[in-house]
């Protein structure tokens, strides 16, 4: 069976306060998650003064509030990020975050020393910060919402370029980097895209799960799905078109005030999640179509076997009008029907006895 890793997006539904983010690991890890997730960003590198908000969040947060004004009040600082780190690993969770500025990259990997970088889907033409990713020798979970395939390989260029390329980057570098097999080796050990749909929440006709399969075959890299539909279903339905990992938001509390609430799940559905993934995981199996353990017993009981139809004399000829077939299936296969018409019985059988010979 494949693990299929499980991220709980807390992202900003801490609404910078840190003892609501604890309580968001203490809650998830609980429930069974892999990874709890953050956002790192500094607002004044992240956005100008004058960006609007997106309309989704123009519904779940004050009118009057610029974007820089609202992701102010969603920082967490650098002394949260270790307290969380400590609070992950107490509760057996990884911890992981996206940055979303070279500073905040800087932070993550050099002074909080994390392995595994989550770039968002915004990100995905920020090619300085993929660049400095990838330079910095993490692994990658890229995600690809807003992107079609030539956007994503070519994000995928400058990926391999960090890893492997002494030459100054640029577009044909890019290029060469992505077409080398050392690039090629370096994106399948250390990289894992997800589908993503950057719709919040995302209607039910948008999901395209089928994408999934997709990026599988065209990049040849694994491949998960970050969820921002409502409820469980498609997070589920994903593990069996075989998504590796899957990332959804959560919040203590939907009613609660910040742009990310309203379109994530309660504790209570990323229990219902966790729950769904691990058994759809659980029941893919390992392809090899052959009876399972939980029905050998039932294989005698469940199938059938040639059984004299009337009764039968020793010598007589066994023909259509004297065998059927019947449970138990301990005697010959029903298989045998053709073999035996026309030949005699060696021994005598009444009507109901499973034929032997």
């Amino acid at each position: 069976m494949t693990h299929v890793t499980i991220i709980a997006e807390a992202g900003v539904n801490h609404n910078g306060s840190l003892e609501r983010a604890i309580e968001m690991v203490d809650v998830a890890a609980g429930i069974g998650v892999d990874v709890v997730k953050f956002q790192t960003f500094n607002s004044e590198a992240l956005v100008t003064h004058s960006a609007p908000k997106a309309d989704y969040q123009k519904e779940t947060t004050a009118a009057t509030e610029t974007q820089l004004e609202m992701l102010r009040a969603l920082e967490l600082d650098a002394g949260a990020h270790r307290t969380l780190i400590q609070r992950c690993g107490e509760k057996g969770v990884r911890f992981l975050s996206t940055p979303f500025d070279l500073g905040s990259l800087d932070l993550l990997v050099n002074d909080l020393n994390l392995s595994v970088l989550k770039i968002g889907s915004g990100e995905l033409t920020n090619a300085p910060l993929l660049h400095a990713s990838a330079k910095a020798g993490r692994d990658l979970i890229l995600s690809t919402g807003m992107a079609t395939l030539d956007e994503v390989e070519t994000m995928l260029g400058v990926v391999a370029h960090g890893y492997v390329a002494e030459c100054p980057p640029g577009q044909s570098a890019f290029s060469d980097a992505y077409q080398s097999e050392a690039g090629q080796a370096a994106l399948k050990a250390r990289v894992t895209l997800l589908h993503c749909t950057s719709s919040y929440p995302t209607p039910d006709i948008d999901v395209n799960l089928s994408a999934i399969e997709t990026l599988r075959a065209k990049f040849g890299l694994p491949v998960g799905f970050s969820d921002h539909s409502e409820g469980t279903v498609h997070s589920i339905a994903s593990v069996a078109l075989g998504a590796s990992i899957i990332e959804k938001h959560y919040t203590l509390d939907k009613a609660l005030p910040g742009p990310d609430h309203k379109a994530s799940a309660t504790p209570n559905e990323l229990e219902e999640l966790v729950q769904g993934v691990r058994r759809v995981s659980a029941g893919l199996g390992d392809g090899c179509k052959e009876p399972r353990p939980a029905e050998l017993s039932n294989m005698a009981i469940g199938r059938k076997s040639l059984v004299a139809r009337t009764p039968i004399g020793a010598g007589d000829v066994f023909t259509a009008e004297n065998l059927t077939v019947k449970r138990p299936g301990t005697g010959l296969a029903p298989e045998l029907y053709w073999s035996l018409l026309g030949t005699h019985a060696a021994r005598a059988y009444a009507a109901d006895d499973l034929i032997v010979q």
